[in-house]
């Protein structure tokens, strides 16, 4: 059942891959200047003779149509060539390798943190809405829902880098050589993102846990003398989740995206901060690498997220039953 519900959306998931390669190789190209500039070694793109210009374009195939460097984009991504970097020339491969561990690192620490506080404040504010209580919960969980990542950073870099100075501000320190600094150094960019991203975690648990209080197992269980913490975590928060897990997948798509501009506020040397220093550089090539990673990565959790659905409940996928008599 999973297998064949799983293989209804393959099809989707081409469309949606093949969507991504061609924007992916767009976008670059949208962007107003030209990769002349880094090509030459920083020397200004007009000021380079004719002849200059028209071999660095030969050199990189960009003096061909874009149609035939889309077609040789393609066959090089059939064979997993993601090209060189204009810049240095080393293979845009190596530079994802070299950053993804770091934005693993971030993102993984920001979903634990995030999926964790927004489940149980969610369902904490969806228990105490029965009492009448738990606006406050709702009101500060919208505050950090609505505050751009980026701003929030700068704040926390102000308060605890610069005013208190308890915590670094950019980078990893020592890194994977000293633990104890690399935990010090992610604590601002894991703050952050957590902040921003636990309110949809929050909401959705929130209302889900206020349908299920009002459903009649709950009231059955009640009538039947269960204790109020065992109906809460076994007979209530156990389906409330169900909502929670298709939030979760999605966030780890956003964090991913939203990892992008943190990265960048503090210096840290993973996905994002390639992705800037390339914009900047109107470096094409690690530019649709890094966006392709990204890419394959939203449509790989989504993928995760209908196959796990299907199992954690039955119902997916399962043929719909019709009531009434037969005629």
């Amino acid at each position: 059942m999973v297998g064949r519900h799983l293989a209804g959306r393959l099809g989707e998931y081409g469309i949606v891959l093949a969507a991504a390669v061609v924007i992916n190789f767009a976008l670059p190209r949208a962007l107003p200047g030209s990769p002349l500039r880094t090509i030459g070694g920083g020397e200004n793109a007009g000021a380079l003779p004719a002849e200059t210009q028209a071999r660095l374009l030969a050199e990189y195939g960009l003096d061909q149509s874009v149609w035939q460097q889309f077609v040789g984009y393609v066959g090089k991504l059939a064979v997993l060539d993601l090209g060189n970097s204009f810049v240095d020339g080393s293979p845009v491969i190596d530079a994802i390798a070299r950053a993804l561990p770091w934005t693993v690192l971030l993102v993984g620490s920001s979903i634990v943190l995030t999926f964790l506080i927004g489940v149980t404040t969610g369902a904490l504010a969806g228990y105490r809405r029965r009492k009448g209580k738990g606006n406050g919960l709702l009101s500060g969980a919208l505050l950090f829902d609505s505050i751009p990542s980026f701003w929030l950073g700068m704040l926390l870099i102000a308060l605890f880098g610069v005013t208190l100075g308890l915590l670094p501000t950019f980078g990893v320190g020592a890194g994977f050589a000293d633990p104890g600094d690399l935990a010090l150094h992610l604590v601002l960019p894991v703050l952050t993102l957590t902040l921003t991203g636990f309110g949809q975690f929050f909401l959705v648990t929130r209302y889900s846990m206020l349908a299920v209080l009002s459903a009649d197992h709950i009231e059955h269980a009640r009538a039947r003398g269960i204790g109020q913490a065992r109906r809460i975590f076994r007979h209530a928060l156990r389906p409330a989740l169900l909502p929670a897990h298709t939030v979760l997948m999605i966030e780890i798509g956003y964090l991913v995206g939203g990892a992008l501009v943190v990265e960048t506020v503090f210096a840290y040397p993973g996905l994002g901060r390639v992705t800037f220093d390339a914009i900047r550089a109107k470096d094409f090539p690690v530019m649709q690498g890094t966006f392709l990673v990204l890419t394959l990565t939203v449509v790989v959790v989504n993928a995760v997220a209908d196959a796990t659905y299907a199992l954690i409940d039955p119902r997916v996928g399962r043929p719909a039953v019709t009531g009434g008599a037969p005629a």
